[in-house]
């Protein structure tokens, strides 16, 4: 008998109750500040952790360009949840949430906790919106 396929959602799920990350309730708090930035605005699990991406029509364009992917978590460190943004470059960020200076367009933001997520909730999703404003559509 097959095996039934789970749901990109759930896919999340597991992985944040199955985690053993000191910020795993910062990790779920933050997802639905992330979900809660716009209806568009989807969930998977994609190079090994949670991925956040644009669900609506867009323009074509070469996969390898990364153009529907939002955030993506990085939890290489006990002590933070690295958010990198494979295009953030695009947005203009005039919260100061985003940094670096990659050649590839990444920025990153750093969460070290609840405090500091609730702190920068509201940049978080500003970014975001802006990134959606983008869009080739």
């Amino acid at each position: 008998m097959a095996k039934a396929k789970i749901l990109p959602q759930e896919e999340v799920t597991q992985f944040i109750e199955t985690s053993t990350h000191p910020l795993k309730d910062v990790m779920q708090a933050l997802r639905e500040i992330l979900l809660s930035a716009d209806a568009s605005v989807g969930e998977h699990i994609k190079w090994n952790s949670p991925a956040f991406y644009y669900t609506g029509a867009m323009a074509d364009f070469d996969p390898k360009e990364y153009k529907r992917d939002i955030v993506v978590y990085n939890l290489r460190k006990p002590t933070e949840i690295l958010l990198v943004f494979p295009s953030g470059a695009r947005v203009t960020d005039a919260t100061g949430l985003l940094t670096g200076n990659y050649a590839d367009g990444r920025k990153l933001a750093t969460i070290t906790g609840i405090q500091d997520l609730e702190a920068k909730k509201q940049a978080l999703q500003t970014v975001i919106q802006q990134w959606i404003a983008l869009i080739d559509k």
